[in-house]
């Protein structure tokens, strides 16, 4: 996913969901043919906007591991929710 934070990565999956979203009707049909480029498209958003600290949940958070591992996976997790609350203010 890294590759595709970049201004045109997050507006081809934008696009993709638009498109996405006219060919199949409202309902829960199409939240679950669309679930992969919503997903897509917010981790894209969330790793332009704060770069190095989604990468470091990506890192520490993608698989269980010691004590260590969880309590970096947590603090990455604060640090990106800092980022992204720095954001939105």
């Amino acid at each position: 996913m890294q590759g595709e934070a970049t201004k045109g990565g997050c507006e081809r999956l934008h696009r993709a969901l638009c498109e996405c979203h006219k060919r199949v009707a409202s309902g829960p049909a199409r939240e679950s043919v669309c679930r992969h480029l919503n997903r897509a498209l917010a981790e894209c958003l969330v790793a332009a906007a704060c770069p190095e600290e989604s990468e470091a949940v990506r890192s520490f958070c993608s698989s269980g591991g010691t004590a260590l591992k969880r309590s970096q996976c947590q603090q990455a997790q604060l640090a990106l929710s800092v980022c992204l609350s720095s954001r939105s203010s």
